[in-house]
């Protein structure tokens, strides 16, 4: 199964780079094939010009975005893995997914998905407790726009969202348990 982690955390001492290692480690342990796109490290520019409009009128997109697409292609599973801010993934992630999956390439005009076959996991850290997501419906706003939405509308079959609340504020122990079950997420992706 090829794997392709897409990982949107500026700091690479964050719990997110330790979810990222953690998922890479137990992926490969099953003899899956991982590719991960970090987007800070890679300096992806997530900013959807005038330019890639008019490519994607001509059929066509940027190298850039043609590199990024390439790699969507060859895997069979999606994993976004990102913290939360302002209730919604960073704004490079956002960027990521504005340009490589477009319209030709992702769905039709007509809202036909294209990439049918793949699988999608989403992974995301917030600082906020669980109660206050569910008192403001975060998570479930971010289940419907993120992975519901973005699955769906482009062919593909979300597998799960699993969010860890209170990274920032949890003990050292919980933080192991919610990596162990980062682990167990591996075991989900056949």
């Amino acid at each position: 199964m090829n794997c392709l982690i897409i990982y949107s955390h500026p700091n690479p001492k964050s719990f997110n780079h330790a979810i990222l290692e953690i998922l890479t480690k137990a992926l490969q342990e099953k003899k899956h094939e991982v590719r991960v796109r970090d987007l800070y490290a890679m300096k992806f520019d997530p900013i959807l010009k005038p330019k890639d409009f008019q490519l994607m009128d001509k059929q066509d997109v940027a190298a850039d975005v043609r590199i990024e697409q390439d790699h969507v292609r060859w895997a069979d599973t999606l994993v976004f893995i990102f913290p939360v801010w302002w209730n919604s993934l960073p704004a490079i992630a956002r960027g990521y997914i504005d340009r490589v999956l477009s319209v030709g390439f992702a769905y039709t005009q007509d809202a036909k998905g294209l990439l049918t076959g793949k699988k999608v996991l989403v992974i995301a850290t917030m600082n906020a407790p669980s109660v206050v997501c569910e008192k403001t419906g975060i998570l479930k706003a971010m289940d419907a726009t993120i992975g519901q939405s973005l699955a769906s509308f482009c062919g593909m079959t979300l597998t799960k969202q699993k969010y860890f609340n209170s990274v920032a504020s949890v003990s050292d122990d919980d933080r192991r348990k919610m990596l162990h079950e980062v682990a167990l997420l591996a075991a989900d992706i056949q």
